[in-house]
């Protein structure tokens, strides 16, 4: 174990392969809070403990999110400023500030309608399946994470956002850099923020019936700079974080043949297998960067003003599976994989129903599935802040089953015959005004 004295290493191949045997040592020398490096220069700590979790996520007054001051003083190529430098967007700012830009991702995410997004997710998996099973016949094997989990919320979101399938290669791309963390993190970054500059660039020119077109004409009316960080939030949290919950839900399926069986022969509830993945093995491991306004001490850890204090998603859900294995009566979640506080992630319904739909189908179109590999030779991507599947090597035979294709690519998500219920004055009842969207619907729905 890579471990210098007094501070962990995130970011290498062991911390990668060996990260369960790293928070257990972070426990026993430190308890709650652990001084890290996450790139090479890069310091911080590690909040590994739910109780410093909650202090540190509800604690506005003495944490803050707004990166500003802990990012001047890294070198402005370093990799790890793509997921940590400040931008205009929910997830970097406090307060008010907050208040707004949230309101804008709330009220986008309350337009997408969910039997929508649903037939959506279907259409997309079963295209998937398809070339799974034909590349099935020819090479006798899959890659669940490339062939699957991968370009399905590519393609998906680059739908949901007006994107043209043929640019979803391109996405992958650029976040799969940007989240390692590698040492091509700073050009990740750029090659991402080129492509949402182009998206924004398209959608001004020709408003469509999708999210970004939402963002730019909501009422609170962002600017250039808003738009662009807004929608790099949405997507880089829509992208990433879910092709490694359905990578990591695969593996506890593939792993524990009672949860696997459990499954295919009952009513395909997939909600358990979630569950346990956001435990296990939350996506976004490392990760709800918080900010000291002064000095502190966090259970017994001196820190300074300003430093990176990143929290384990995953060593806290880790915490409280053993704490509820001794209590035969808890009930409810053991994992804060959506965060707490006011910054829970106000996407974790639809990433949920991306994910258990998508699973849902390849698991009765090929309920045999099963891995080519060992689980203990399964290799996990470097980089500290997410716990993603390099591969996932698999086989089946599949089963014919009718698959739903009956909605055109381009059918759109967003009704507006049931807007949410707001009672804040300054969000809008329904979308805004786009050459007919109020009226429209998907010519072959049973409402046209």
């Amino acid at each position: 174990m890579s471990i210098r004295p007094h501070l962990y290493t995130l970011y290498t191949e062991d911390f990668a392969q060996q990260r369960h045997a790293y928070y257990a040592s972070m426990r026993e020398h430190y308890g709650h809070v652990a001084p890290v490096e996450i790139a090479p220069g890069a310091h911080g700590y590690l909040v590994i403990s739910p109780e410093a979790a909650r202090t540190v996520q509800h604690d506005t007054d003495t944490w803050t999110r707004n990166p500003s001051v802990w990012a001047s003083r890294q070198p402005a190529d370093s990799p790890v400023l793509g997921m940590l430098g400040y931008r205009p967007n929910p997830l970097f700012t406090d307060g008010a500030e907050h208040d707004r830009y949230r309101r804008v991702v709330t009220d986008v995410l309350s337009w997408v309608e969910p039997h929508f997004l649903r037939d959506a997710a279907r259409q997309v998996a079963d295209g998937l399946i398809d070339q799974m099973i034909e590349k099935m016949a020819t090479d006798g094997t899959v890659d669940l994470v490339r062939d699957f989990t991968s370009p399905f919320p590519s393609i998906l979101l680059n739908r949901l956002f007006g994107q043209d399938d043929s640019r979803a290669e391109k996405l992958v791309r650029a976040l799969e850099r940007l989240m390692d963390a590698g040492p091509d993190g700073a050009a990740a970054n750029a090659e991402f923020e080129q492509y949402i500059t182009e998206l924004i660039a398209s959608k001004r020119a020709h408003p469509s019936r999708d999210i970004t077109t939402l963002i730019i004409q909501h009422p609170a009316q962002l600017s250039e700079e808003e738009v662009l960080h807004a929608l790099t939030l949405l997507v880089a949290a829509g992208k990433e974080p879910s092709t490694h919950l359905m990578g990591n839900t695969f593996y506890e399926l593939a792993t524990d043949n009672a949860l696997y069986s459990q499954a295919v022969n009952g009513a395909i509830d997939l909600m358990p297998a979630i569950e346990q993945a956001l435990t296990n093995r939350p996506p976004m491991a490392n990760y709800g960067a918080h900010y000291p306004r002064r000095a502190v001490t966090l259970y017994g850890q001196p820190i300074a003003a300003h430093s990176l204090v990143l929290v384990s998603f995953e060593a806290v859900g880790i915490s409280l599976r053993a704490a509820a294995s001794g209590c035969p009566r808890s009930g409810g979640k053991q994992h804060i994989a959506w965060s707490h506080g006011p910054h829970t992630c106000p996407a974790s319904d639809i990433a949920t129903t991306m994910a258990v739909t998508a699973l849902t189908q390849a698991i009765q179109r090929l309920p045999d599935l099963e891995l080519t590999v060992p689980a203990a030779e399964l290799r996990l991507r470097t980089g500290p802040f997410q716990h993603a599947l390099a591969a996932l090597p698999a086989r089946f035979a599949p089963v014919t089953v009718t698959t739903r294709g009956e909605y055109s690519w381009d059918f759109n998500p967003f009704m507006t015959s049931t807007p949410s219920t707001r009672t804040d004055a300054t969000s809008p009842a329904s979308p805004p005004n786009c050459d007919g969207w109020e009226t429209w619907l998907p010519s072959n729905s049973p409402a046209a």
